[in-house]
């Protein structure tokens, strides 16, 4: 029992030491023409340069592009890591969890909590769902997904997410961006 506490506890200062150094790293020198809205996961600059974020990467475990917007998979330990891009400027980065789980899932909540406030729900769920062993079933089969909101300020916002596709995922996403990208896909643009 103490065991799996101490590993709990090992395990939720790891995720928390991770946001908290990823959130106060210093950002890298832009260049005039790049605006660096939040430095993600301590390498990635929201509303960055693309092409700047790439030299010096792997090749992308995959790559889909739909017009202006480019999306592309990497390996990231045993997690995998989505950069999505708009006219060659990062509007989201997000962190697939190899692992999803409630416990996975409640400590990046809790450390989120604890650094940006209580944030907003933004779950879906069936009707039927009611108890936290059904809305994990619901999650599993696609019906449901938990989706909590941050909105440290207007240019970004977080969203951790558990969802059937991607498991549990953190995202950063550029809030200008984002909309700028849907409008023109909404659009048929």
């Amino acid at each position: 029992m103490g065991s799996r506490l101490g590993r709990r506890f090992a395990k939720a200062m790891l995720t928390l030491f991770t946001l908290l150094w990823s959130s106060l790293a210093v950002v890298p020198t832009a260049s005039a023409d790049e605006q660096c809205l939040k430095q993600v996961f301590g390498r990635y600059c929201l509303g960055g340069d693309l092409e700047r974020a790439l030299r010096g990467m792997p090749a992308p475990l995959g790559r889909q592009s739909n017009g202006d917007s480019l999306a592309m998979v990497f390996a990231d330990g045993t997690d995998k890591l989505y950069l999505l891009a708009y006219k060659g400027r990062i509007y989201k980065v997000v962190r697939a969890y190899a692992i999803s789980t409630q416990l996975r899932f409640d400590d990046i909540y809790n450390d989120l909590r604890q650094i940006y406030g209580d944030g907003e729900d933004h779950s879906r769920f069936p009707s039927y769902a009611k108890t936290p062993a059904a809305r994990l079933a619901s999650i599993r089969r696609g019906e449901g997904r938990a989706t909590h909101r941050w909105d440290p300020t207007l240019e970004w916002h977080i969203e951790l997410s558990w969802t059937r596709e991607l498991g549990v995922s953190l995202a950063y996403i550029a809030t200008a961006l984002d909309a700028e990208r849907a409008a023109q896909a909404e659009g048929g643009l």
